[in-house]
């Protein structure tokens, strides 16, 4: 009789469901634990939802920015003296029944893949249980919602059990009107006055997006300015977007309570400043969902933060124990999840396999102007951590984002003197997530600046503007430049 290799997946966002496919493919008994709907956060309350509502807002920001320029005329009764009243307005408890719904189908569309391709869902929390057996296998135990339980015995087990919101302690959520990222899907009202803490991805994103809805928002960032982890070129156009827009941004104002007050809610900041607002949004990052699962018992090493420390192919300090997504701490990022997962089935399974390599992954802030990145940073080349060449273009210059009217962005691209391979770059635009994928074949390939500029592109477009920084680098190659 033909031995099978048994899988066990705990988690079934990216990283557990991608794996589950590739496990299943390659011949092995797998099981998958999950307790929320396979998606994970990713689909069901963070990724799929957020950029779903950032859809209706990224219409409300084009609309109002720039239908007058594009000599599109609005008419409506509204009386002469209101004329400046907002043409356009927003329903949120329909926007986010829809985003709850194409969520959950989502999640349905994922289950009924990873079931068609043999795998079993089950529900339930999983933790490991003890070492490893003598004959290499490990022992997880599932729990139910009603308290049963059932043991599983693995060959391997994938640990992607993802994070959830951090929380302050003086600004615990209410679900009403102090918020984490989970929540905000259950309002059926805009928020009047949306205070928004922290000012990473997610605080930015939410913040964009409300303020194109409709709210007034302040953004309270405890750093010099907003997404301190991005490009700085990048931040500064988007930091200055928001204040045109209307935006309130706090830069170095560090939020240490939150409380409510009947229907108001008052945020204090540590130098003991105090801002209202109707809501509070806290987007403090995330903390890692590995404890309770037997990890350490099982031997495998959690650093200080409480992520699974992994290698390159995803394995842990714990013999057949691999670990993938949010949980490990490596990017969260569900391309990177899914990568991960992937990688660590074609491992134990003896398929080819690359390790994972981060400075080929494109990552994409769903604000408007979108600001998307691969490879090396501009805070690499400034470090000394890579020597590159660097040529920033606006669309300014652009023929196509003139007749859109759009007045913010730019492309940059980072390039090896000498060879002229492409190592990274930056597109902050409309659709940047779709513009940067050039830039991240060239890096993943080791294209040179050349070959990008020698590739035909359509006139006019915003494509064309990468063609010509492309062009730039390739010149200044040539001349001994800079």
């Amino acid at each position: 009789m033909e031995y099978v290799t048994r899988i066990v997946i705990i988690g079934g966002g990216p990283g557990g469901y991608e794996a589950a496919l590739v496990a299943a493919q390659l011949g092995a008994e797998v099981t998958v634990v999950d307790c929320d709907g396979l998606g994970g956060a990713s689909v069901l309350t963070d990724c799929v939802p957020s950029k779903t509502l950032i859809a209706t807002a990224e219409v409300m920001t084009t609309f109002d920015s720039s239908y007058e320029e594009l000599g599109i005329i609005v008419a409506d009764d509204t009386p002469p003296l209101e004329q400046s009243a907002r043409v356009v307005g927003v329903d949120l408890g329909k926007v986010n029944r829809r985003v709850k719904r194409l969520a959950l189908a989502q999640s349905h569309d994922i289950t009924a893949s990873v079931t068609r391709a043999g795998a079993r869902v089950l529900r339930g929390r999983g933790r490991l249980e003890g070492m490893q057996a003598l004959d290499g296998s490990r022992k997880v135990v599932v729990r139910a919602a009603d308290g049963s339980e059932e043991t599983l015995t693995a060959d391997a087990v994938l640990i992607a059990t993802g994070g959830h919101p951090r929380e302050l302690p003086d600004a615990l959520p209410d679900g009403e009107r102090i918020l984490n990222w989970t929540q905000v899907y259950d309002l059926n009202e805009l928020p009047e006055e949306l205070i928004v803490v922290g000012s990473g991805v997610t605080g930015a994103e939410f913040a964009g997006a409300y303020q194109a809805l409709g709210s007034r928002v302040t953004l309270v960032s405890s750093r010099d300015r907003v997404l301190p982890g991005e490009d700085p070129d990048a931040a500064a156009v988007l930091e200055d977007v928001f204040r045109r827009r209307g935006m309130n941004v706090m830069g170095r104002s560090r939020a240490q309570s939150a409380k409510r007050v009947g229907d108001r809610v008052e945020v204090t900041l540590s130098d003991g400043r105090v801002i209202t607002g109707s809501h509070c949004l806290m987007a403090v990052g995330a903390v890692p969902n590995s404890a309770g699962m037997g990890l350490e018992d099982a031997g495998v090493r959690l650093r200080e933060s409480g992520h699974i420390w992994t290698d390159k192919v995803s394995r842990t300090t714990a013999p057949g124990v691999y670990a993938a997504g949010d949980v490990t701490g490596v990017f969260a990022l569900a391309s990177v999840a899914a990568m991960q997962g992937r990688i660590a089935m074609y491992h134990f399974l003896g398929d080819a396999v690359a390790p994972l390599n981060l400075k080929t992954v494109s990552s994409n802030v769903f604000t408007d102007p979108e600001i998307a990145t691969v490879g090396y940073t501009q805070a690499d080349v400034d470090g000394g951590k890579i020597d590159a060449r660097v040529v920033k273009l606006p669309l300014l210059r652009n023929p196509r984002a003139k007749m859109q009217g759009i007045r913010d962005g730019f492309v940059k691209i980072f390039c090896r003197p000498g060879t002229g391979i492409v190592v990274g770059g930056v597109v902050v635009a409309p659709r940047a997530s779709e513009l940067i994928h050039p830039i991240s074949i060239a890096v993943d390939n080791n294209l040179t600046v050349e070959q990008i500029a020698n590739a035909f592109t359509v006139y006019p477009s915003l494509s064309g503007s990468i063609a010509e920084v492309a062009r730039q680098l390739h010149t200044r190659k040539e001349t001994g430049e800079s």
